[in-house]
């Protein structure tokens, strides 16, 4: 019952410990030219770019795993006395894939050498998953990636629209991820190894590491190993590139400017041209990486390594060709005889339908101080003389807004008013990853990156009447990866991680009571104020932004897998940590919501209804009212 008792254990701690890991593995069999397996045969595999040289052994079965490789190109050799050394060239390892090489000795010396250069084979025998890997050189060639519009709201170019190339996938920038039919968003993203999916919004851009820091990305899509699960709609894994024993580096730049676009048919610009809408948009950056040289003191050469990048997206929006609608002069001192259509909205049959007989002419402004109860219990008013509200009986608080109001640059009761403002919008990734070679048996990595986005959201009207929100959105992602070779068939692996994600939206505070001599509400913000637009004029925007928001998610991370190499058998057992918070700082609802409409300074009797189209009362009235009749 005991050896029970611990074989349920061991089986319930591999089925709940599952790793995550972004590295590929290489396995095999060593055999002699009889086809005997050859047992505790030293297998080596030397990454080319880095001299880096990861150690394994073969079981009593001729077995070897090397698990927890990073992405590239390897050369494999295997010696052993009394056999040539086996040696296989030019073996390129994918992000988070599993290789078959198997190796068969020549009786020789080891001073000889048998060489082979075929590539491995395209059929997976090792593992069922359906994955697809794709290059950044795959990514830069393909017109995949825009900037801008075409790229998403963040505007810099997004790894995640390699889906577009993905059969059964389907992307909408910073929307939706939906692949295979699945639900959307239900995608699970790693970054060297460790998990970097936004719990927080689901904007795929907000954690995005920079396209040209990436080695390599890859998406699994079906049947992956049960160490890639918690993901229903794919699984994507970037793996960072690393630096090389040479210098390198390079220097790019994608931009959008009007001259290089179709000019809008049937336009003159004065000059025999085609008009052409002024789009500016840069994407630009650098990479550089190499060994780690400090002169005098310290050589990383095959030994300590680094890699940096650096990508800048800028856009500025110039809006001047928008027109809104802003209070005439007549609206501002309370006069809306200009709204009058002289529309009787009573039915012909009976064109005196108000309940004291009289008719109901559309943009009627009523006073709220005639209010009473008519003979058939009714509610009624009277309309203002000549639909003009005295000063007297206007809002004070509506009418120091009103002040903020910019005055029109045009004659007209509608689009009399032309904007012109800007529209920034900065989008940076620093990101710098160093890998350190410890001993033959120890190795460490280390990545971080920020990405961060900032716009205004400038809108029409100045601040504080502004409906615009500011953001400034920033991300962190930090990695620490550590592998070490226990013995030639026992390795461990062993990761940290933290996520932090920042959304903030920074409005400026406003004091409502000495701004406006607006009282009563708990947020230090402008009150949002909508609804004052009507077809013969008024204001067409929504004043006021009503929200601050300040978001935050910290997600510390860890994981932890040991694999061991047992006669025909690889086992593999690990465990992973997610600590995931929302923690929120949130004025929107403290603050005040005003909506106003016709009815506030309508006829009650009508309960804001529709009469043959048209309605008695008038928005903008209604807020020079300051809501009383509502």
């Amino acid at each position: 019952m005991r050896v029970l008792g611990l074989a349920i254990g061991i089986f319930c701690g591999g089925a709940c410990l599952l790793a995550q890991s972004d590295r590929g593995t290489i396995t095999g069999t060593v055999s002699d030219p009889a086809g005997a397996v050859v047992a505790n045969a030293p297998v080596e595999a030397r990454h080319l770019e880095t001299g880096a040289v990861y150690q394994a052994g073969t079981s009593s079965t001729g077995n070897y795993t090397l698990a927890q490789l990073p992405a590239g190109n390897y050369e494999i050799t295997v010696t052993v006395p009394g056999f040539k050394r086996f040696v296989r060239q030019k073996v390129d390892l994918p992000v988070a894939q599993t290789l078959r090489i198997d190796a068969t000795l020549e009786v020789g010396s080891n001073s000889e050498s048998v060489t082979v250069s075929e590539a491995a084979p395209l059929l997976k025998t090792e593992s069922g998953e359906l994955s697809h890997n794709v290059s950044t050189e795959t990514m830069n060639n393909l017109p995949v990636m825009g900037i801008g519009a075409s790229a998403g709201s963040a505007g810099i170019r997004n790894p995640y629209a390699v889906l577009q190339v993905i059969p059964g996938a389907d992307w909408r920038p910073d929307t939706s991820v939906r692949v295979n039919g699945l639900p959307s968003n239900t995608q699970s993203l790693r970054i060297e190894g460790q998990d970097a999916t936004n719990g927080l919004i689901d904007t795929q851009s907000m954690t995005q590491p920079s396209v040209d820091a990436i080695q390599e990305f890859a998406v699994q899509t079906s049947n992956y190993s049960a160490e890639y699960g918690q993901a229903g709609g794919g699984f994507f894994n970037a793996t960072m590139k690393s630096g090389t024993n040479t210098f390198h580096g390079s220097a790019y730049e994608y931009f959008v400017n009007e001259a290089l676009n179709a000019g809008t048919p049937f336009t003159n610009d004065g000059n025999g041209n085609l008009l052409r809408p002024r789009q500016r948009r840069n994407d630009f950056g650098f990479t550089t990486g190499g060994p780690v040289r400090i002169p005098k003191l310290f050589n990383g050469h095959d030994k300590a390594f680094f890699f940096f990048n650096f990508e800048q997206f800028r856009e500025t929006v110039i809006t001047n060709n928008a027109p809104i609608t802003v209070p005439t002069l007549g609206f501002r001192n309370g006069n809306f005889g200009s709204a009058l259509t002289n529309r009787n909205l009573c039915p012909t049959a009976t064109p005196n339908c108000d309940p004291i007989g009289r008719p109901i002419l559309e943009n009627t402004v009523y006073d709220p101080a005639t209010q009473r109860t008519a003979p058939n219990g009714q509610t009624i008013r009277d309309p203002f003389p000549n639909n003009t509200i005295p000063l007297t009986e206007q809002d004070p608080v509506a009418l120091k807004i009103q002040s903020l109001i910019p005055q029109p640059t045009s004659a007209g009761p509608i689009n009399n008013f032309l904007t012109t403002y800007t529209n920034p919008r900065l989008t940076y990734i620093p990101s710098v990853k160093i890998d350190y070679l410890l001993g033959p048996k120890s190795k460490i990595s280390g990545y971080w990156s920020r990405t961060a986005t900032n716009t205004p959201n400038n809108t029409a009207l100045p601040f504080p009447i502004s409906s615009g929100v500011p953001s400034a959105i920033v991300a962190h992602t930090i990695r620490l990866n550590f592998d070490q070779t226990i013995k030639p068939t026992l390795l461990l692996h062993m990761g940290v991680g933290l996520l932090y994600d920042l959304v903030n939206q920074p409005v400026p505070p406003y004091d409502p009571v000495a701004g406006i001599g607006l009282k009563g509400l708990y947020a230090s913000l402008f009150p949002s104020i909508q609804g004052l637009n009507a077809a013969q004029g008024g204001l067409s925007v929504n004043m006021g932004s009503g929200a601050q928001v300040k978001l935050v998610n910290t997600k510390p991370t860890a994981n932890t897998s040991l694999t061991w190499v047992r006669n025909n058998h690889t086992y593999k057992a690990g465990g992973e940590m997610i600590l995931e918070g929302y923690p929120a700082f949130n004025q929107t609802y403290a603050n005040s919501w005003s909506v106003f409409s016709t009815i506030e300074s309508g006829l009650p009797s009508t309960n804001g209804q529709s009469l043959a189209g048209g309605t008695p009362g008038y928005p903008y009235a209604s807020f020079l009212l300051g809501g009383r009749g509502g």
